[in-house]
């Protein structure tokens, strides 16, 4: 358990350690069985997820990006393609669009919960937008009722949400990241596509295996992403755990709220089923804060300081400083704090002492 005087901004271990018995049991009934590409692993955790989930199938990928890749080549987007999501994300969110081909649209977002804001989505939407892809960033899933009043396809991108309320219910397919550092999360890369209609499904399935079924006959230009058998037989263990390390992120969430952490910045807006893949508050003092928490030895970190729309990589697209305001704004003022199921009372004390201390100097 970290000291008060050294607290991680995560600590997965602390999830899994009195897990390690029954994580190297699994492992080594993979090693004893030999199958390790696709096998009964894979295809019980991929039936598993889909009942979790409440959707009628999932498939099991190599990473989360990879997901997204396969999610929008299966939903046939590419070149000419517009497909509308935030700048306020992970690179991946808009790579996966451009590795397709296609064109990133950027929307801005809603200031209170930092999800897409849907009244500048619908603003967006062209003859050529064949997607909505909404992510649901930190935790908290948007409501997506008024996306799908567009009559747009919408793909949820719900790599930071495994196990939230309402996630997967809307879009025709949605993907998934577990990343260790992730609420649900393998020992390595590990994704997931879960569909809400099947011959989407099936064609995600054939696309992950080189376009092909049982590598004889090839239907398509398909790819190498699979997931691997060792991360399902874990996958399987954790996600029976994930509902109580979902509600020790709650709590913890909570708690900050009570011991006041509220009075010195502005912290996320809590909603039911938000499972607090980060915790995430904003200030125009974040960098002070950051100092702080830096000297201090606790762990802390701001997310997408260069919002897509100003990454390099994606200057072709022609978005300036200024065009995505409330965007730019909450990368300038957000920081995540210490966050994971059951971190100790004493470390979140700590933590709000020391931004307390820091708000007093600036005042």
């Amino acid at each position: 358990m970290p000291s008060p005087q050294n607290i991680p901004l995560g600590d997965t271990k602390a999830q899994y350690e009195r897990l390690i018995p029954q994580i190297m049991e699994r492992l080594g009934e993979v090693v004893e069985s030999g199958r390790f590409i696709l096998g009964p692993n894979v295809q019980a955790f991929e039936q598993e997820a889909a009942q979790f989930l409440g959707v009628p199938r999932a498939v099991g990928v190599a990473n989360g990006t990879d997901a997204l890749v396969l999610a929008l080549d299966a939903m046939g987007i590419g070149p000419g393609d517009e497909v509308i999501c935030p700048a306020f994300t992970f690179y991946a969110t808009a790579e996966a669009i451009a590795r397709r081909g296609a064109t990133p649209v950027f929307a801005d977002i809603d200031p209170a919960t930092l999800n897409l804001d849907p009244e500048d989505v619908a603003a967006k939407v062209t003859e050529k937008t064949r997607a909505l892809m909404p992510v649901h960033l930190f935790g908290r899933v948007m409501p997506l009722a008024r996306l799908a009043e567009l009559d747009v396809p919408i793909l949820e991108d719900a790599a930071q949400a495994f196990g939230a309320e309402g996630v997967a219910r809307t879009g025709v397919l949605s993907t998934f990241s577990f990343y260790p550092s992730k609420n649900l999360f393998a020992f390595g890369d590990a994704g997931l596509v879960a569909a809400n209609d099947e011959e989407l499904a099936d064609r995600v399935a054939l696309l992950r295996f080189h376009g092909s079924r049982e590598k004889r006959d090839f239907k398509a230009v398909g790819y190498n992403s699979r997931l691997d058998e060792l991360q399902a037989a874990v996958l399987r263990l954790f996600l029976g755990e994930i509902d109580g390390w979902n509600q020790g992120r709650r709590d913890a969430a909570a708690r900050y709220r009570e011991l006041g952490l509220g009075d010195l910045c502005e912290l996320p807006v809590d909603e039911p089923g938000h499972v607090y893949h980060m915790y995430v508050v904003r200030s125009s003092e974040r960098d002070r804060f950051a100092q702080a928490l830096e000297e201090s030895g606790i762990g802390h970190a701001s997310y997408y300081v260069t919002p897509l729309h100003l990454q390099p990589a994606l200057r072709y697209l022609g978005y300036e400083e200024g065009s995505l305001p409330e965007t730019e704004r909450a990368a300038r003022e957000n920081l995540a704090l210490p966050m994971w199921a059951g971190i100790p009372t004493e470390s979140q004390k700590r933590v709000v002492s020391v931004i307390r201390d820091a708000a007093a100097v600036t005042a």
